[in-house]
């Protein structure tokens, strides 16, 4: 990524190690049940930032990690938007890859034989641009060996209704996810999109759509332009922005959520340590997914695994399960 001073300064912030003092509490328990899904520990990787686990084998051991979620299949092959499709911005980039992905079919035969080797949660992210698409490629997943469960993306323009996404508007949300869940008996995730008036509406549709846990957030709608040539920076015009910036607002959302519905949530958005990943589960997630750190350090998922049981020691929490939603929000 392109790095300026402000930005550099933004990062060594947010990768701080963090504080780590004594405790009683040797081996804290970091073990969770998500959906029916038995995790090792809440840390997963954010769609979109990992590829399909191997390209960051070299750096993580993927049995260390909770779970693995690829990067998003779609019904056929999707070549994406031409570059420039990235670009970075103050604790935080945009992005318009476009979902490039080689379709399910080549995911189930090429990438999913490697990831049955590793004692690892899979969760297959997937999307469409019509409800057709969306259940075609689930009823591919369902049954598949190896696959933990299915995050959904519904922030996809649906094309037979005029381009609007499928995740802002409620009825569709509800319908698609409906459909969905008739197509698989896999555990299903919806992952929500920020871009919207009230989430907590979004997240009782996938509640009664019969979904068994929520994802969120997903990328908000940025821009950035080149003043000097007058023209956007991502060939798109506009991008989903990720990252450090975005974490508050990720976090208020997980909490409204959560107060919502009882759905479990994988919080994400801006997660860099330990601590950061902490807010979520205080607000209401059981696991938390790492995106945009995988960029700058390609172990931020171990090293934010590392501040998570630094801390439960530090503050002699002896089980995750003490601590997930319970902020004083007075």
């Amino acid at each position: 990524m392109r790095k300026t001073k402000d930005n550099k300064s933004a990062i060594r912030k947010e990768t701080r190690p963090d504080r780590i003092g004594k405790s009683a509490i040797e081996s804290p328990d970091l073990s969770i049940d998500f959906a029916g899904i038995k995790l090792k520990n809440p840390v997963l990787t954010a769609s979109g930032t990992f590829g399909y686990g191997e390209e960051f084998a070299e750096f993580v051991d993927l049995n260390k990690l909770g779970g693995v979620i690829v990067k998003g299949i779609s019904l056929k092959p999707i070549k994406g938007n031409p570059p420039p499709r990235i670009w970075e911005t103050p604790s935080g980039m945009l992005n318009a890859i476009g979902l490039e992905n080689p379709g399910v079919d080549v995911f189930l035969n090429e990438k999913m034989p490697y990831l049955r080797k590793y004692d690892t949660a899979v969760f297959v992210n997937m999307f469409g641009y019509s409800l057709e698409e969306y259940v075609g490629v689930a009823e591919r997943l369902d049954g598949a060996q190896g696959i933990s469960g299915i995050e959904v993306n519904i922030s996809c323009p649906n094309v037979k209704a005029g381009g609007m996404a499928f995740g802002t508007d409620l009825r569709a949300t509800f319908e698609l996810l409906s459909a969905v869940r008739k197509a698989t008996r896999l555990p299903l995730i919806a992952k929500l999109s920020p871009n919207v008036t009230d989430v907590t509406a979004f997240a009782r549709a996938a509640a009664d759509a019969g979904c068994d846990g929520l994802s969120l957030i997903n990328t908000l709608l940025g821009m950035a332009i080149d003043v000097r040539c007058r023209k956007p920076r991502l060939a798109n015009c506009t991008g989903g922005l990720s990252g450090p910036a975005i974490r508050p607002v990720a976090v208020r959302m997980v909490w409204q959520a959560a107060r919502s519905v009882s759905l479990p949530i994988i919080g994400m958005g801006g997660i860099v340590t330990g601590e950061d990943a902490m807010e979520f589960l205080l607000a209401g997630a059981s696991a938390v997914a790492v995106g945009t750190a995988n960029f700058i350090n390609p172990r931020a998922t171990l090293d934010v695994l590392d501040g998570i049981e630094g801390f439960m020691r530090e503050q002699k929490i002896a089980d995750l399960r003490e601590i997930i939603g319970k902020v004083d929000a007075g």
